[in-house]
């Protein structure tokens, strides 16, 4: 490690930092920084992990005041938005905090998938990343059906039907797996214990792949090397830098959230009704909607399971040594034809009339 790499601020912070580091080790998980790392495009991974730390340190604190039985989950998000300390700014800070997220860890896949950075020696870094994707979507579809309001409701119908499609491998959505806990209680303990964990577990493993193999060149000076000029270079800012960025970003993420939570209520619907189908699904499973419409529920696992395969096996179709997008065309209009089909799909989604599906198969 470079001493550039670890450069930290003079004076009594510095002496400060010797104390801790001397007794922690924390300079061992600083890497070398270039200098267009701390640009917007190559810090939205921080960004993402800074707002996952909102998402659990708010996560907690509704925690305190939520009952995750049917029979109660609704009322005691009614008692955090009306009565609990601080219990509506913190459910809506958790509430914009997550569409944000998933909003940045899009863009952080398109971005890489754009300047090529899951090429070897990133692979498994990219499948890694497709792993924390999938989660923040268990994340926020778990999330929406511990509202238990008419949206959670249609949610959760959704669940158990896709579980009983998935047959064996379905039993975690089983309503009778267990007698003594309701399903509710189930996607509770998904969201607040096993899915945290494993997003913990990738989160590690890509912060060291990215120790270990560095921040991605840009395209032009990693071709440029490639034909056989210089070697991009490593350095050029310090992780000092980069974290003080990525801090930085974290805090307008907290102070635009609570700004939003201020000003517009996140939504609690309608009490559940069995007998109705009328909401529609967050932005974010929008493109799915219309599969759903035309083949049923079961296209809510292929669809999405054909599209995270596809993006799983990028890696491996891309064999070619550069990673301008102008030498990669082809790939490129694929994926731009991909992301075109997708924002059509959202807005078929958002004009089409709700149709009922659950019942159905």
């Amino acid at each position: 490690m470079t001493a550039e790499a670890t450069e930290i601020p003079t004076g009594r912070w510095r002496r400060a930092w010797s104390v801790i580091d001397e007794r922690l080790g924390i300079s061992g998980l600083a890497y070398p920084v270039p200098a267009h790392a701390n640009g917007i495009g190559y810090i939205l991974g921080g960004i993402t992990f800074f707002g996952f730390l909102i998402l659990a340190a708010t996560g907690v604190w509704l925690a305190q005041f939520y009952h995750p039985t049917p029979e109660a989950a609704r009322e005691s998000v009614l008692y955090i938005m009306t009565v609990a300390p601080l219990g509506d700014i913190a459910r809506g800070v958790h509430f914009w905090t997550a569409n944000l997220v998933m909003a940045t860890v899009l863009l952080h896949t398109g971005r890489i998938f754009v300047t090529g950075a899951y090429k070897r020696p990133r692979e498994i870094n990219w499948l890694i990343g497709l792993g924390l994707l999938s989660i923040t979507i268990g994340l926020i579809f778990t999330g929406t059906v511990l509202k238990w309001d008419q949206e959670g409701f249609e949610a959760l119908g959704h669940n158990v039907e896709i579980g009983d499609l998935l047959g064996a491998f379905g039993f975690w959505f089983s309503p009778t797996l267990s007698a003594s806990l309701p399903i509710v209680g189930r996607l509770y303990i998904a969201h607040v214990v096993i899915l945290p964990a494993l997003g913990t577990f990738l989160l590690i493993a890509h912060f060291l792949l990215v120790k270990r193999h560095g921040i991605s060149a840009q395209p032009a000076d990693f071709d440029a090397a490639v034909d056989g000029g210089p070697e991009p270079s490593k350095a050029g800012s310090t992780f000092a830098v980069h974290l003080v960025r990525m801090v930085g970003f974290g805090l307008v993420i907290l102070a635009v959230t609570t700004l939003l939570s201020l000003v517009v209520q996140a939504p609690l619907g309608p009490a559940p009704d069995p007998s109705i189908e009328v909401s529609k699904p967050w932005w974010m499973f929008l493109p799915f909607y219309p599969f759903e419409d035309w083949f049923g529920l079961p296209a809510l696992i292929w669809a999405p399971g054909l599209l995270i395969g596809a993006l799983a096996l990028v890696p491996f179709i891309d064999r070619s040594r550069y990673r301008a997008p102008g030498r990669r065309r082809a790939l490129i209009i694929a994926g731009a034809i991909v992301l075109v089909a997708l924002v059509a799909l959202v807005a078929y989604a958002t004009i089409e009339p709700v149709k009922s599906h659950v019942g159905e198969m």
